[in-house]
C-alpha cells in the first residue's frame, strides 16, 4: 500500500463552528455514505479517519441523535452519546509520533440525520490508503440491531442503545482485512416487501441514495468493492401475508421477490463490472428464505453471471433484541465469510 494524505471536503454550511474552519482542520477519509454539508449521514456503519503529530484533537459534531466510538490507533478511547452540537477534545497520551484516529457511528437512526463535521489539529499526518473495499447490504441483522443486548425482549430505547453495528459481522469482516467498507442496510427493509407488510420503501428502493429523502444521490466516487454482500429476504419470508397486500398468494411473493432481486444484482453489476456477489441467507422461515434466495443465484447464473456465489448460515441463538443476532452470533457470521474469502482469495483481485 502507499502513502497518501485522505483529503475532505470542508462544508460548514453556515454553522456556529466557523472557527473551527482553518487551518488546523484535518484532511479527512470517511467511509460510508454521507452528504453535504458537512458529512450529513443516515446509513448505518459509516466512520471517519484522520491522522495527526499533535497529542491534542478536537472532534466537531451536529447530532443530537447518534452514539460514536472514538478509537486511537485501532483501541476504542471513548463513547461519545449524542453530542447535539459542540465539539469534543480529546488528549492523547500515547507515544507514537503519529496517531491515528477513527469515529464509528454505532446507532441506526432511520428517521433523522446526523452530522460529524471534523477533526481539527496544528499537525495534520498522512494515512495509509486502503487497497480492499468491501459492501454490505441488507436489514437487521446487518446492521447489527440490538446486538449487545443481555435479552430478547426489548424496549424501542433499549434497541437503539445496544445496537452496535461497529460488532456487527460487517465491519468485523472488512476489519480483518484491512478493508474500506459500507453497511447499506436498514432494519426491516427486505427485497419487496417489509417486515409484516409495514409500508415503505423497501431496500432496493433506497440503495440510490446518500439519504432516505428519496432525492439526495449517491455518487460513488472512488468506491468500487471488491464484494458484495447482500443478505436480504428475512422481512420479505418471516411473516405470513395480511389482507390488502398486493401479493394474494405466498408463491406470487416468491416470484415478485426472485425478479426483483435478479435485477437489484443486475444493476448492481453494471455499477461493479468487476465486483463478486456473495448472496446470504439464514435457515429461517422454515427454509423459505435460502430457498429462494437458491433460485436467485440460479437465475442469475443461468443469465450468465459468473462472478457470484451463495453461502447460508444457521445454528445461531438469536439472543439479541427480538431474537436477533448477538455479538456471538455476529461472529460466527463474519467467521464463515471470511472462511469463504480464505478459500477465494482471488475475488481480492490482488489487491
Amino acid at each position: 500500500m502507499t502513502k497518501a494524505l485522505w483529503l475532505a471536503g470542508w462544508l460548514l454550511a453556515g454553522t456556529s463552528f466557523a472557527a473551527i474552519a482553518s487551518a488546523d482542520t484535518l484532511p479527512l477519509h470517511s467511509g460510508g455514505r454521507s452528504a453535504a454539508p458537512a458529512h450529513t449521514h443516515q446509513w448505518p456503519g459509516v466512520y471517519f479517519e484522520t491522522a495527526t503529530a499533535s497529542k491534542a484533537v478536537t472532534l466537531s459534531f451536529d447530532d443530537s441523535i447518534n452514539i460514536y466510538k472514538l478509537y486511537l490507533n485501532g483501541e476504542v478511547v471513548k463513547v461519545i452519546e449524542k453530542p447535539g452540537q459542540t465539539t469534543v477534545r480529546f488528549d492523547s497520551k500515547s507515544t507514537k509520533a503519529v496517531d491515528v484516529y477513527r469515529l464509528e457511528k454505532i446507532t441506526e437512526s432511520q428517521g433523522q440525520t446526523g452530522r460529524f463535521i471534523g477533526f481539527s489539529a496544528d499537525q495534520p499526518a498522512a494515512l495509509t490508503a486502503r487497497a480492499r473495499q468491501i459492501e454490505f447490504i441488507g436489514d437487521s441483522y446487518t446492521v447489527g440491531y440490538g446486538n449487545t443486548s443481555p435479552k430478547r425482549d426489548c424496549t424501542n430505547d433499549e434497541v437503539w442503545a445496544t445496537t452496535d453495528t461497529s460488532q456487527a459481522f460487517g465491519p468485523l469482516t472488512a476489519k480483518h482485512y484491512e478493508a474500506d467498507y459500507q453497511i447499506n442496510a436498514f432494519s426491516g427493509r427486505g427485497i419487496v416487501r417489509n417486515y409484516n407488510g409495514f409500508i415503505g420503501d423497501p431496500l432496493p428502493k433506497l440503495y440510490p441514495y446518500s439519504l432516505f429523502d428519496g432525492k439526495t444521490a449517491y455518487e460513488a466516487t472512488g468506491w468500487q468493492p471488491q464484494i458484495i454482500v447482500i443478505g436480504l429476504g428475512t422481512n420479505d419470508f418471516s411473516t405470513a401475508l395480511n389482507p390488502g397486500e398486493k401479493w394474494t398468494t405466498r408463491e406470487a411473493l416468491q416470484a415478485d421477490y426472485r425478479d426483483t432481486y435478479v435485477a437489484f444484482v443486475k444493476s448492481l453489476r453494471a455499477k461493479n463490472p468487476q465486483a463478486h456477489f456473495l448472496l446470504m441467507a439464514s435457515d429461517g422461515a422454515n427454509g423459505e428464505i435460502r430457498a429462494q434466495v437458491t433460485q436467485v443465484a440460479r437465475a442469475l447464473k443461468d443469465s450468465g453471471e459468473t462472478r457470484l456465489d451463495t453461502l447460508f448460515f444457521d445454528g445461531l441463538d438469536f439472543g439479541g433484541c427480538h431474537y436477533h443476532p448477538s455479538l456471538a452470533d455476529d461472529r460466527k457470521i463474519a467467521g464463515l465469510i471470511q472462511g469463504w474469502i480464505d478459500a477465494h482469495p482471488a475475488v481480492w483481485q490482488g489487491k
